[in-house]
């Protein structure tokens, strides 16, 4: 540890990670549903991402946006992976501070990458439906990979302070996270010192990114309503909607946890640990597990594209 000037702060050397409060002992059972929600996790994703990349036909701004919502995904399960399956199966309890900085960083980064995204998903439907011969005029692929760009570097950029503010606030013994990975809103709360600059721009991230973009896809599907309803038949009308069934599956699946646990880590001080916990985790794992799984069975083209990939392995075979 090194000291500071006083003799009761600290600047850590580790934390200590815990997975599920209470239910410690059981750690080796819990193991086998993260290992399998990992496997739909890369595995899912990563089929995503391999059709839309072989598939000419899948080379269209809404395929182009669902990769970028896969990689996402994948970036944010990719950085929990280590410490889950190390707490999970073999017992590891510790992480270094600097790579609990490093992984705070990168799951908060490409968190904020997904909610980007999600909007951007929803501004795409948006001009698919209200000017549908114009939509690959409009959202052309240099706009599409310029967007990617700028909500990557924006993600990065956004984040880049918060570990910076966190080395330099002391801390006075308390090393223990709730979680079995490294979230801002749990370490925020170690430091015995003024933490208040540190809650303010972690609460102007979420309002300018979580808050901004929910808004925002609020108003995208409010207009796309506005749209449909001025649809002369029924039936296309339906199939308007359709377009956008997967695509409101991925933005529940994703912000009603998030919001569950701000709700919980704002105002649930003598909540259980165990829900503290259990709402962390469908935070990360419920949206990345669920998308691929959505995308594939409701997008007719999505599905397609497995079943023509899988039909060539067999042939290969």
């Amino acid at each position: 540890m090194k000291n500071s000037n006083s003799s009761l702060e600290f600047l850590p050397t580790k934390f200590i990670l815990v997975g599920i409060p209470g239910l410690e002992a059981e750690h080796i059972w819990l193991s086998i549903p993260f290992c399998l929600m990992y496997i739909i996790i890369f595995l899912g994703n990563g089929t995503i991402l391999h059709v839309i990349r072989t598939d000419a036909a899948l080379h269209q701004p809404m395929y182009l946006f669902l990769a970028m919502l896969a990689l996402a995904e994948l970036g944010v399960s990719a950085s929990t992976l280590p410490t889950v399956l190390g707490v999970f199966l073999s017992g590891t309890t510790e992480i270094s501070f600097d790579a609990c900085l490093f992984q705070m960083f990168s799951i908060h980064s490409f968190s904020i990458m997904e909610s980007a995204v999600l909007l951007a998903m929803s501004v795409d439907r948006f001009v698919a439906i209200y000017s549908p011969l114009r939509y690959t005029a409009i959202l052309t692929l240099p706009r599409i990979f310029g967007t990617g760009a700028i909500i990557g570097l924006k993600s990065i950029m956004l984040m880049a302070p918060l570990p910076m503010l966190l080395r330099h606030l002391p801390f006075c013994g308390h090393n223990a996270l709730s979680h079995s990975y490294c979230l801002h809103p749990n370490l925020v709360h170690l430091p015995c010192g003024d933490t208040s600059i540190n809650n303010i721009y972690g609460l102007f991230i979420v309002t300018s990114t979580f808050g901004l973009d929910s808004l925002l896809i609020v108003v995208s599907y409010g207009l796309i309503l506005h749209t449909v309803l001025s649809i002369a038949t029924g039936e296309g009308r339906k199939k308007a909607l359709n377009t956008c069934g997967s695509h409101v599956c991925a933005v529940l699946a994703y912000y009603v946890p998030m919001i569950s646990l701000s709700m919980v880590h704002r105002f649930g001080c003598h909540v259980s640990p165990l829900l503290h916990s259990m709402m962390a985790n469908a935070y990360l794992f419920l949206p990345p597990v669920v998308n691929p799984i959505v995308y594939s069975i409701k997008t007719k083209e999505v599905h397609h594209g497995i079943a023509r990939m899988l039909s060539e392995k067999r042939a290969r075979v």
